[in-house]
């Protein structure tokens, strides 16, 4: 195991404190490359509940979404929306996706995010 970067884990704090969910960052882990924007653990938890409360198939799992206590120490996840899994020239998908990475697997990290231009 990794120690995690102090710098990420800075990033990170200062979105969870909901100073700011305009971060977008673009991190490899696990050889995936994913782009997007921070948010907050709970607004991200909560974007997934409400996703899964309206899908009849998955209304089941919503409630393991809600925002948990506020936890001590330091952030230990980046939850990314309008967020894409980059694969050659395609961004997956394109609309952008939710996703949680954790900062002990990223071995690799940008301010900005990615997009692509067919030009």
């Amino acid at each position: 195991m990794s120690k995690p970067d102090e710098l990420l884990v800075a990033i990170a704090a200062l979105v969870e404190s909901g100073q700011s969910n305009q971060m977008s960052l673009t991190v490899v882990t696990c050889g995936a490359v994913i782009t997007g924007r921070l948010a907050p653990e709970a607004v991200w938890r909560q974007r997934v509940s409400d996703v899964l409360t309206d899908s009849d198939r998955l209304r089941e799992f919503s409630p393991i979404f809600k925002a948990p206590e506020k936890k001590e120490g330091p952030p230990t996840h980046l939850h990314f929306h309008v967020a894409r899994i980059l694969q050659g020239t395609v961004g997956i998908p394109e609309t952008g996706g939710m996703y949680r990475v954790a900062i002990e697997d990223v071995s690799a990290w940008t301010v900005g995010d990615f997009s692509y231009s067919d030009r």
